[in-house]
C-alpha cells in the first residue's frame, strides 16, 4: 500500500528541478531587451576625484551628441539612471637610466741599490653615460552603468584613454562610453 501510494505520488507530482541558471548570452539578450526600452537617462554624479564632476558634464554632452535617447536632468523622470565613477590625472613620468664602463691597470717594477731601475705603467678607461626624461602625461578612466528603475543593471562598460590626437583623455573616454552605448543600443534594435 504505501509502495503504491509512493509510485503514484511520483505520478501525479514529478520532482521538481532546480532552475538552471542562464547562460551568458541568455543574460546579454535580456540585458539588450531592456536597453531597448530606454527612452529617457539621468547621468547621477560620478564618484572619484575632484575630476568627476567635468567627467558627468563631457559625458552628458557626448551621450546628447550620440542622439541614443533624451538625457534629462530630473531623476524622477528617467527610465535608466547612468552612474558609475571616474578619474583624470596629469602627472608627470619620469625616466632615468645611467650606463658606466671602466677599466684601470698599472704595472709596476722597481729594484733600490746603487744602480736602481724602475718600470712603471699605467691604463684607463672610462665611460659614463645617463640620461634623465620626464614626460607630462594625461590619463582618464571612467567605469559607468546604466540601472533601471527597479535596481537593475542593464548595461555596464568601463573605458579608458590617454588622450586621443584633437581631444582631451577625458572627451575621449566619454565619447567611447557613448559609442559603445550606441553599438549596443543598435544590437539590442536588431532583435526580435
Amino acid at each position: 500500500m504505501i509502495r503504491l501510494a509512493w509510485i503514484t505520488l511520483c505520478i501525479i507530482a514529478p520532482a521538481a528541478r532546480p532552475e538552471e541558471p542562464p547562460t551568458p548570452a541568455a543574460l546579454e539578450e535580456s540585458g539588450l531587451r531592456e536597453l531597448r526600452n530606454v527612452r529617457r537617462v539621468y547621468v547621477d554624479r560620478l564618484t572619484g576625484g575632484e575630476t568627476a564632476a567635468q567627467m558627468r558634464d563631457i559625458l552628458i554632452s557626448s551621450l546628447e551628441a550620440a542622439r541614443i535617447f533624451k538625457v534629462t536632468e530630473n531623476e524622477e523622470r528617467a527610465d535608466a539612471i547612468l552612474r558609475g565613477a571616474a578619474e583624470d590625472l596629469v602627472f608627470t613620468d619620469v625616466h632615468s637610466s645611467s650606463d658606466s664602463l671602466d677599466a684601470r691597470a698599472n704595472f709596476g717594477s722597481g729594484r733600490s741599490s746603487s744602480s736602481s731601475r724602475s718600470s712603471y705603467g699605467g691604463v684607463g678607461i672610462g665611460q659614463n653615460e645617463s640620461e634623465r626624461a620626464a614626460e607630462r602625461r594625461h590619463e582618464a578612466i571612467a567605469s559607468v552603468r546604466l540601472v533601471s528603475k527597479d535596481g537593475d543593471v542593464i548595461w555596464s562598460t568601463t573605458q579608458e584613454s590617454l588622450g586621443a590626437k584633437f581631444r582631451g583623455a577625458s572627451a575621449d573616454v566619454a565619447d567611447k562610453i557613448a559609442g559603445k552605448l550606441k553599438e549596443d543600443f543598435e544590437k539590442a534594435r536588431k532583435l526580435k
